[in-house]
């Protein structure tokens, strides 16, 4: 039977490359935007022009107010679109940069990081677990600054960290229901994130060249593929896991 996947951020960067990597491997997605409902609608068009089914969602991933709500309009969605009452898989991909150094960080910054990367991701996942089928999946992003340090990343990586033991976590409970939970952490990517900073800036594309091992920064496509195909069943007996696909940053 087709899964169905919902991808929050799906309209942009790694979110959209993400779900149209599903569709290519025959699953239909629901996609989350907060802003850009054009671009969004344009992702379900492309996604319909593969054969699949795509539904777009707003969501304000930082808002746990708003969960209730959308989490109803998850099961009218499924219901009119797919006669369905479940969905299987679920990849917490929105989310947002802010760089400060440490002693500068102020306590707005720091909150909107919790709120959109840690407790966004939680409550969201609670929230929508009465809708996930047994056997599902769940996808969380973090990010290489959880291994290795640069400055100014400092909340950013402490609740991308959050993230990693939240999954170990969700693994431990939710395996009852056969729903294995995994962190994919990427490096860096030339994507509009952090205002496509490592994208349009030659000096940051040219340095986290020079710390990857395979020679460059990584890609959408290094990255959808790999959380496409972690949902799949030959990937099943993969759980509790933070993987990092970097290309060998910082080795």
């Amino acid at each position: 039977m087709t899964k169905i996947a919902i991808v929050t951020g799906g309209s942009r960067g790694l979110g959209r490359n993400t779900a149209l990597n599903i569709a290519r491997t025959g699953n239909d997605v629901i996609i989350t935007y907060q802003s850009r409902a054009d671009a969004a609608q344009a992702l379900v068009a492309e996604i319909e022009a593969l054969g699949r089914k795509a539904v777009a969602l707003r969501l304000d991933a930082g808002n746990v107010g708003s969960f209730a709500a959308f989490s109803a309009e998850v099961k009218h969605a499924l219901r009119n679109t797919w006669q369905r009452v479940s969905f299987d898989h679920l990849v917490n991909n929105a989310g947002h940069g802010d760089v400060a150094a440490f002693a500068e960080t102020t306590e707005e910054q720091f909150d909107a990081l919790v709120n959109v990367h840690f407790k966004g991701v939680y409550f969201l996942t609670q929230a929508l677990l009465p809708l996930m089928a047994e056997g599902g999946r769940i996808v969380n992003l973090s990010s290489g600054l959880t291994r290795v340090s640069a400055p100014g990343w400092s909340a950013y990586a402490a609740v991308k960290g959050a993230v990693e033991v939240l999954t170990v976590y969700m693994a431990k409970e939710l395996g009852a229901r056969g729903i294995a939970v995994n962190a994919v952490a990427p490096g860096a990517i030339e994507t509009d994130f952090f205002g496509g900073a490592v994208r349009d800036t030659p000096e940051f594309n040219s340095y986290f060249a020079d710390v990857t091992a395979l020679g460059r920064v990584g890609l959408p496509d290094d990255i959808g593929p790999m959380i496409a195909n972690l949902l799949t069943e030959s990937n099943r007996w993969i759980n509790a896991q933070r993987i990092e696909v970097s290309g060998g940053q910082s080795i």
